[in-house]
């Protein structure tokens, strides 16, 4: 069948080089049995892959079952995956069927699969190696002839390493594997799905269809969209029912979407082989680190300052020079971090302009204890919410960082 006859019959939008090569793998490994991974962001569209793939294969004609495994209790999923038997426990009042038996000769799509438990995933290996199962609470080894069609939007190698997932299910499931792009990746079909979802409303809505004008097609097309195609059918619904005009321009868009008047910062995002949209924990810590070495900087400036104003007094052995210089610098060395313990007992220079300066620590050693990025992160944190009367959206405007990752950090620090 033509792709473009396939994407017609999906209700598929869009012509991207990268949505168009998971069409064509769909298509081709849709007449063989083997088992395939669908990976790719919430709200790209991951369901629509397994459908073509049953579609297309001899199985078409029975069963399609589609599982969301992250709405199951963990409780129950086995019993809803291979069935039970009468009195296997508490509420079994009767034998029943799961959905492996119930697909047996079809296909069954698994959405979310990273989220089983470790006890279902071994279940779920032996139906995938020998095709063979066990009710709970039943010795009587059943078969089932399915086809599994496996999602998932979080990254499967670190799941892995963290002892989330089995590798080897994982290998057995990724036998072949779809990656759907984010929205952001495909720009030029961002407009095309805007239209098609306005068309939408307004037939539903009983309406004139909403139009952008061409700033705000080039704003929403420049827009990261990171909850995908979901999150654009919503944004059109939205709009489509509360704007009066039906030509709206950036101007209008911008109020609906509030993160696109931010600077648009390089960010790093997990891909499909093992990060998350999100900000990693490491970029977060850099932009602390940075602001530390920011103050650091205004804080050496003051102390020069100061040096060479008594300097200028000739008043080298001022009390108040000495105590207001080794707070400077007793700030400066806790914003710090260090792997060695700090001593400071400079030598008199004949070649250095600030020797005589330096004779006033000769006697003393100023020792701090460094800190380490965790603990000056904490500090950070704690002094930002202080300053701020606990309120956590200006400590984050000030810190440089998101509300979002504020509240994580005050939660895995527990302050």
């Amino acid at each position: 069948m033509e792709l473009q006859t396939i994407k017609q019959r999906f209700a598929i939008i869009g012509n991207s080089a990268l949505l168009n090569r998971a069409l064509e793998k769909a298509v081709q490994v849709a007449p063989t049995d083997i088992s395939v991974l669908v990976t790719g962001e919430s709200g790209v569209g991951k369901e629509n892959i397994p459908k073509i793939i049953h579609s297309q294969s001899a199985r078409k004609h029975n069963p399609y079952i589609a599982v969301n495994c992250g709405a199951i209790p963990e409780g129950t999923i086995d019993s809803e995956l291979f069935g039970h038997e009468k009195g296997s426990f508490t509420g079994a009042t009767s034998t029943r069927k799961g959905y492996f038996e119930e697909a047996d000769s079809g296909t069954i799509f698994l959405d979310e699969v990273a989220e089983l438990p470790l006890a279902t995933q071994v279940r779920l290996l032996r139906v995938l190696e020998t095709g063979e199962f066990l009710k709970v609470g039943s010795s009587k080894t059943q078969k089932t002839d399915v086809r599994i069609v496996a999602a998932t939007n979080v990254g499967m190698e670190e799941a892995i390493r963290n002892g989330q997932f089995r590798e080897d299910l994982y290998y057995r499931l990724n036998t072949v594997e779809i990656h759907l792009p984010p929205l952001r990746e495909r720009a030029n079909d961002i407009h095309l799905l805007f239209r098609k979802f306005a068309s939408d409303f307004a037939n539903k809505y009983h309406m004139p269809v909403i139009q952008l004008d061409e700033n705000a097609v080039e704003l929403i097309n420049n827009y990261r969209w990171p909850g995908n195609i979901r999150q654009l059918k919503n944004f059109t619904e939205e709009i489509s029912v509360i704007e009066t005009k039906r030509h709206v321009g950036s101007d209008v868009i911008q109020r609906y979407l509030p993160e696109s008047t931010q600077s648009n910062l390089p960010m790093i995002y997990r891909n499909a082989s093992g990060t998350s949209g999100s900000q990693s924990d490491f970029s977060t810590e850099r932009d602390i680190l940075y602001k530390v070495l920011f103050d650091m900087r205004s804080d050496i400036n003051d102390l020069k300052k100061l040096t060479l104003e008594l300097m200028k007094e000739d008043r080298p052995s001022s009390d108040r020079f000495k105590e207001d210089n080794a707070k400077l610098l007793a700030k400066v060395y806790d914003e710090f971090e260090s792997d060695t313990v700090l001593e400071v007992a400079p030598q008199r220079s004949e070649s250095s302009p600030i020797s005589e300066t330096h004779d006033l620590y000769a006697d003393d050693e100023i020792i701090e204890e460094s800190l380490t990025l965790q603990e000056q992160e904490v500090e950070m944190i704690r002094k930002a919410l202080d300053r701020n009367r606990g309120k956590r959206k200006d400590a984050a405007s000030e810190l440089g960082i998101s509300e979002r990752t504020l509240y994580r950090k005050i939660k895995q620090y527990k302050l």
